[in-house]
């Protein structure tokens, strides 16, 4: 078990503006619930614009819905260039959207594996490309990981190579999102960019994540999919969703989060609790890896950040 962090009283957010990926359900809901009670002005970025308008309207406060889907590049461009074309400055951002094991390979329209796309590649280019606001607001950028990059393997050089395993690729996903949060961090600090980055994960946690990867083309839910809903919801072994989105919104917010830093529950095997440093794996340490994810990440998604090829 990982020491808990002291608790810190709700920040006063207001004045200040939140984008949270996949924020009409689960973890993300909470996320933006949390952000819109501290004061702040909220951006719902979702796939499906009306589960948007209804998780709006349960929120209330300065909430508002835009349309995109991580899985397509051309989307995230579209969503990019409505807000850099308001020139508002970024705050948060929270990279929390995902799609979690699809029983059969799904390629994105730009021909990626669907969970790399979603999962990685496109909170990739929605990173780089929302990066003049983050920088005027000095803003910080929470990548949501998971449990599953603890065991996954990772290979720059071919991201979708291999036999599709359902669950060892949204391991890879998730442990390049990981990675990713960690080197961006990196480089911010290197170029002198004004922003920071972590990465949370929720622990064990049941979200409609559970369902709608593992049902995707009618399929039903996979043992994997239905043992994983059975233990987290027992107690001590799983948050539920307002204790899990408290994991992103802290390392989003909190005075003592860090940017290089992840965070997870403190509770046994890092299920459940309250926000504790979480380990970072191995592989995720790893600074040659980390560049060569990058170089593979802005190739594949067309999307440079400043001082690529130093």
């Amino acid at each position: 078990m990982s020491k808990a962090l002291p608790l810190e009283p709700a920040p006063d957010l207001r004045g200040r503006l939140a984008l949270v990926t996949g924020a009409n359900s689960g973890i993300g809901f909470g996320v933006a619930r949390r952000f819109a009670q501290a004061g702040a002005e909220v951006v719902l970025a979702v796939r499906n614009p009306a589960k948007g308008e209804e998780a709006a309207r349960r929120l209330g406060g300065r909430v508002r819905v835009e349309q995109v889907d991580l899985a397509s590049l051309s989307s995230v461009r579209d969503l990019c260039d409505r807000l850099n074309a308001e020139g508002r400055p970024l705050h948060h951002l929270v990279n929390n959207a995902g799609i979690l094991a699809p029983p059969q390979r799904s390629l994105s329209p730009d021909g990626f594996e669907l969970q790399l796309a979603t999962n990685h590649l496109g909170h990739f280019a929605l990173t780089g490309l929302l990066l003049p606001l983050l920088r005027e607001a000095g803003g910080r950028v929470v990548s949501v990981a998971s449990l599953t990059a603890r065991t996954a393997r990772l290979s720059p050089e071919d991201l979708q190579g291999g036999t599709y395993r359902p669950y060892a690729a949204h391991g890879t996903s998730k442990l390049a999102q990981l990675v990713f949060a960690l080197e961006l961090d990196r480089r911010a600090r290197r170029h002198g960019w004004g922003i920071t980055s972590n990465a949370a994960h929720p622990g064990g946690v049941v979200t409609n994540l559970q369902v709608t990867g593992p049902t995707l083309g009618g399929h039903r839910a996979g043992l994997a999919a239905r043992l994983s809903t059975r233990i987290y919801r027992l107690p001590g072994l799983g948050n539920d969703v307002a204790r899990a989105s408290l994991l992103p919104f802290f390392a989003a917010t909190g005075g003592r989060a860090e940017g290089g830093a992840y965070y997870g529950p403190a509770g046994f095997a890092e299920l459940a609790g309250p926000p504790a440093r979480a380990t970072i794996p191995a592989r995720a340490r790893d600074a040659r890896t980390a560049a060569r994810l990058w170089t593979a990440s802005e190739e594949l998604t067309g999307v440079a950040f400043p001082g690529s090829g130093d």
